[in-house]
This record gives structure tokens, sequence and C-alpha cells, in this order.
């Protein structure tokens, strides 16, 4: 947008070409408009009010239908300014997640990931030699999860699971949770900082986001009482190793929370993304509440990414809500590769393995804390692949890393709303080339102004 008031549209003509006049018929209308050229990019959208007294709809109804072509990316801008059309419609994704730049150019020491080590992962190929013979194997036969699976995942879940499902993947498990439970409008209370795929898929259906502030023990309990009085259809946090500051919920923060969630009728999501990495064994709100939780948990960083296989357990009604999303598409997941990690969970060898990753992740974490911390800055978390490290301005931290060869990420991608003081994210997972000369920079850019 430049300075110069765009062109407003002739309400009455725009009128004129609505036949549904619901928010989501007014949204599919527009977008064909846009898309056939009637609509200019950069055309300005009548006031709300204004059209919904013309058309002879609410304003919660244009207002709705802003909100759909505004995830869709067809138009910007909103409250006093108003909203203009941005251009042709765009492709859906993740806009957070899709602005973490990974660099792949060899002279950036590229610190912004949280990835796993694959020098520390366990060996697919041989998991999968070495798997259990699965019956059921090339038959359409759509089950949620193998038995091998879920004998191995069973005895160390917190809480007794009503049901169990096999996804592709951690944020795949949540998607389907968000998609099937999710209307838009609805609020959603999210711990935050949070994951910034999960804020982009809130987003996505239009939820009303309420955020619960989070420290080193987990979400606050006095922030989640405030968002409840929001009554959120759902409450989402991370339990354990948090993925942007290494919070893990203790067992005293878990008897707050669920003190505060007691009176209300509120479903529960856990994200546990870390799973047997973590240092601290994971604490569960679910320990209090089985009938109304279910949690998440992800193997890419334990057992490899390309097992692309996660395992949700809890409440019965989100688990068969995401199971009957999943026949829409690839309607389970490959019998394979969940009998290759049941086989990875229980065989000695790949525990040994587990064991041994976590080991070293500790120590290149604390090597690299402590040097941070010589210089002076202060390091949020305990846990997890990644550190958080207070600044005081994120921007001037990361041009200070950045001209010296170094990217990180920044707190505020994965903000609901904006913390003070800022913080910037360091990946630990992969071994750090020049300790000392890197702990110093974040140090220097901690204190940059």
């Amino acid at each position: 947008m430049t300075d110069e008031t765009p062109p407003a549209l002739d309400t009455e003509w725009l009128a004129s070409k609505l036949v549904d006049r619901s928010a989501h018929g007014i949204a599919a209308r527009i977008t064909q408009l846009v898309s056939s050229g009637e609509i200019a990019p950069g055309a300005r959208l009548p006031a709300v009010r204004d059209f919904a007294a013309l058309i002879g709809v609410s304003p919660g109804t244009v207002s709705a239908a802003w909100g759909v072509l505004r995830r869709q990316r067809l138009i910007e801008g909103q409250g006093r300014q108003g909203a203009w059309v941005a251009g042709v419609l765009r492709a859906r994704g993740p806009r957070r997640f899709e602005n973490v730049t990974q660099y792949w150019a060899t002279d950036v020491l590229d610190l912004s990931f949280a990835s796993p080590d694959p020098q520390l992962l366990p060996d697919l190929r041989t998991a999968l030699a070495s798997a259990p013979e699965d019956p059921d194997v090339n038959s359409y036969r759509r089950e949620p999860i193998t038995p091998a699976l879920r004998s191995a995942v069973e005895p160390e879940w917190p809480f007794p699971a009503e049901d169990w499902l096999a996804v592709s993947g951690g944020y795949e498990g949540l998607r389907l949770v968000f998609t099937s439970l999710v209307m838009p409008e609805d609020p959603v209370a999210v711990g935050d900082p949070s994951a910034p795929r999960i804020i982009d898929i809130l987003d996505d259906l239009g939820a009303r986001i309420v955020p619960v502030a989070t420290d080193a023990e987990g979400p606050l309990p006095q922030s989640l009482a405030a968002a409840l009085r929001r009554h959120p259809v759902l409450f989402v946090y991370e339990p354990r190793a948090s993925s942007r500051l290494g919070a893990s919920l203790t067992p005293a923060r878990r008897d707050q929370l669920a003190d505060v969630l007691a009176p209300a009728t509120t479903l529960i999501l856990e994200d546990d993304g870390f799973g047997s990495l973590g240092e601290r064994p994971l604490v569960s709100v679910g320990e209090r509440f089985p009938e109304r939780t279910v949690l998440v948990r992800s193997y890419s960083k334990t057992h490899g990414p390309d097992l692309r296989t996660a395992v949700m357990g809890g409440r019965a009604e989100l688990v068969l809500r995401a199971r009957a999303l999943m026949q829409f598409g690839a309607g389970w997941v490959s019998r394979h590769l969940q009998n290759a990690l049941a086989h990875m969970l229980t065989a000695p060898q790949y525990v040994a393995a587990v064991e041994s990753a976590r080991a070293t992740y500790r120590a290149r974490r604390e090597r690299l804390v402590a040097l941070i911390r010589d210089g002076g800055a202060e390091v949020i978390g305990h846990d997890a692949l990644n550190i958080a490290v207070r600044v005081r301005s994120e921007q001037q931290a990361l041009l200070v890393l950045a001209s010296r060869g170094i990217a990180a990420d920044p707190g505020s991608a994965a903000q609901i709303v904006q913390h003070t003081p800022p913080f910037i994210r360091i990946g630990v997972g992969l071994p750090i080339p020049s300790e000392t000369e890197v702990a110093e920079a974040i140090a220097l850019a901690s204190k940059a102004e």
C-alpha cells in the first residue's frame, strides 16, 4: 500500500452482485470478482456497518466475511484504516512458520531451528527390517493404531486414555483436533509463546486466540483463570520442553492449573513434541482430568522426522473426531512405520540410543548456556533442543548476530502478545563450532539496543 487512499468500491454495485448474503456467500462472491478482474487490487472495501445496513445483514456477518477473506490473504487492513484488496487469491499456508527462514548458505551458522542431530537418531532402516510383521499390512481396513504401537506407548502414557490414534506427525494430530472442534470466532486458550504453526492453524480456522502467559514452569494460573473467563472451547499448551522457552510443567504448577480448570468445562490439548528426550518426566494436567484431555506425542525428535508418526491418546470424543477427519485423506498411518516405531520404543538398543542422545543434547545445551551466562546474558528454560535468551531489542540482537554470520529465531514469531523483555531462540540440537565465540556474540547481542 502507498500513502494514497485507495479507490473505494461502489457499494451499490457490490451489493447488486451478491446472491448469498451469508458470511461465506459474501466472501465467496468477492473472491470470484477479484479473480475475474472485476475488483482490482487496491480497491477499498466498504465500512462494515455501512455495508451491513445496505444489504440487510448484521455487522457481524460482514465482519465474518472480511475475516474469511483476510485468512485467504485476499484482503489486508482492519480497524479504522479499513480493508482493501491485496491482490489475486493466494495459496493458504502457515504464514508464521513460512517466515521462519532456514539459511542454506555455507557462510551462515543457522541456529534458528531446534533440529535433532541426524547422527543421534536411531537407524530407521534397521528398525523397519526388525519390526514385527503385521497381518493387516496392505489391508484397506482403517485401523486407528496397530496393536504393537499401542502396547508400546500405553504403559508410559501419563493418564488412562479412552481412545488412541496414530497420526502423521505431531502437528497433523493438533490440526485434526483443531479442525474437528474449533469453529470461526471460537475462543481458544493457548500457552504463550507457542509454536508458530499452532497459531497459524488456529488463525486459518478463524479462532479467537486467547493468550495464556507462560514461564519456565509452564502456564501461569492467574493468566489461565483470565482466559477461562472467555469460555474457550479448548486450552492447548506444551507440558514439557516447550518449543520456545524450554519450559516444563512442575507438579506444583500442574496442581495450580488443575484447581483453576476444575470449575470449567474447557477441553485440554497437550502437545508433547520432545518426548523421552526431556530431562524431566512429563507432568500432565490429564492426570487430574483424563476425561477432558488429549495428549499428542510426536516422535520426530526422538526417533526421526521421516517416521512421520505421532500418537494421540485421551478423551474418546476428540480422538474419534480426529479419526473421522483422517478418512477424507490418508485414512491411516502406514503400519510399517507404526510397527517400526513400536520396535524402537521397546528394543533395548534403541532405548539406549535415545538415552545417549539425551545425554549428548544435555551436555551441548549446558555448555552453551554456561558460556552465554558467563557473558552476562539471561537464559530462560532448562530443557529442549533450544534455549531462549533475553535481549533488550530483538531486532538489534538479530542484526548483531547477522553481522557475525549467525542466524537466530526471533521470539516474536511465536508470541501472541509481545513479551517484555523480548527474547531470541537459539537451536542447540546440532554441534556448534567455535562455541566460545558464538556464546560471546549471543551475549553481546543480548545487550544491543
